[in-house]
């Protein structure tokens, strides 16, 4: 809220907020419009002089602020280059260095680590079938190795398909009253239509990944061969909240009462 004008002289009064200068000052210049209130003597027109010195300077650093501030860009300030505008100055390019592209000479190689040999599901030996130097043909045998084969390793995801088992209650006939009993699903087979692997991968899809319902039920079918509806989707999530309900209390309990929180290897 502006404060009462800092003085009336003139035909314009000035306005200002109280306890700031420079920049920061809020001024305000407004007409008075009468001639009873012209300076009358010389030091009230001095005054007047010094207040519109005053307002003047100030609206002269707010303007010089306000261009600097349109005179930003990424090159001279600490901005994104997606905040740019159209006029801004394009980057300069990187002076030419000389070297080559990729890695230079007696840098650190980076290359995939070998998956040690427990690891390995299959190995495939390939033997040559002729000699590079002569063109003879070389027999596949071992006590003609001269040196360590070399490995390649070829990391593939093997065909997935869900599995699908069908438990067939039966139902029998009491040989003694003739009344029929049907089986009923054994401990460790659920009671819906997706086993627990398939749930936890669902909620797996939704909460670490923050895949959409959608995009989870397009997983299950395209990928793991299982369709699963949208529906059966949120009720799976809803499963596996309720099946974590019991262990996060624990936890969250155990971190209460702990003596120490907030603590890692750091600390």
């Amino acid at each position: 809220m502006l404060s009462a004008y800092v003085s009336v002289h003139g035909a314009w009064a000035v306005w200002a907020a109280p306890g700031l200068t420079g920049r920061r000052a809020v001024v305000r210049l407004c007409p008075v419009g009468t001639e009873a209130e012209l300076p009358q003597t010389l030091s009230e027109a001095h005054a007047v002089i010094r207040d519109l010195r005053a307002v003047v300077r100030a609206l002269q650093e707010r303007v010089a602020e306000l261009e600097a501030r349109l005179g930003q860009n990424s090159s001279n300030a600490s901005r994104p280059p997606s905040s740019d505008p159209p006029s801004a100055p394009a980057p300069a390019p990187r002076p030419p260095s000389g070297r080559k592209r990729g890695g230079q000479p007696g840098h650190a190689a980076h290359q995939r680590l070998l998956v040690p040999p427990e690891r390995v599901d299959r190995v495939v030996d390939h033997w040559p079938a002729i000699c590079r130097h002569c063109r003879a043909a070389l027999p596949p045998d071992p006590g003609l190795v001269v040196a360590d084969a070399v490995a390649h390793q070829v990391t593939a995801l093997p065909p997935v398909r869900a599995e699908v088992a069908e438990h067939r209650l039966q139902r029998l006939r009491c040989p003694c009253r003739g009344k029929g009993t049907r089986a009923t699903l054994p401990p460790g087979v659920p009671g819906g239509a997706f086993g627990p692997r398939l749930q936890a991968t669902v909620a797996l899809l939704t909460g670490r990944y923050h895949l959409s319902r959608r995009a989870v039920a397009a997983v299950c079918g395209e990928v793991l061969g299982a369709p699963v509806a949208l529906g059966s989707v949120a009720g799976l999530c809803r499963a596996t909240s309720a099946a974590l309900a019991e262990p996060v209390a624990a936890a969250e309990q155990a971190v209460r009462m702990a003596s120490v929180a907030n603590a890692d290897e750091t600390s």
